[in-house]
């Protein structure tokens, strides 16, 4: 059975850090596109960050530039999303997504996605 299973979430004070992580199992993804989207209340998920396969190509959504940092470690199959500078507008619940044998521009440009993580919580206070 082909699992993502996020952790790290939690409740930090704005200008605090998390790091995000996405374990797979299942089936190796050390060719798939990974990335990590966001769903804040009321409003549509979108795509934070996503990393190719070697993790040579990355992807930032202008609203995380220079503060997410998206890796992989293909030998563990986890993706990691490191956030700094984190701010009330990033409250959400963060997913982790894989698409098979994918670019990030194809993840970029999908509506739907291979493969699904069940969500980790991250609040950020004021």
């Amino acid at each position: 059975q082909v699992q993502l299973v996020e952790s790290g979430g939690g409740l930090v004070q704005a200008g605090g850090s998390l790091r995000l992580s996405c374990a797979a199992s299942g089936r190796t993804f050390s060719m798939d596109a990974m990335g990590w989207f966001r769903q804040a209340p009321g409003k549509e998920r979108e795509l934070v960050a996503a990393i190719s396969w070697g993790g040579r190509t990355t992807y930032y959504a202008d609203s995380v530039k220079g503060r997410f940092t998206i890796s992989r470690d293909n030998a563990k199959n986890t993706v990691y999303l490191q956030m700094n500078s984190l701010n009330p507008e990033d409250t959400a619940v963060y997913y982790c997504a894989a698409d098979r044998m994918a670019t990030t521009q194809v993840m970029r440009s999908r509506t739907s996605h291979d493969y699904w993580g069940q969500g980790t919580q991250v609040t950020v206070s004021s």
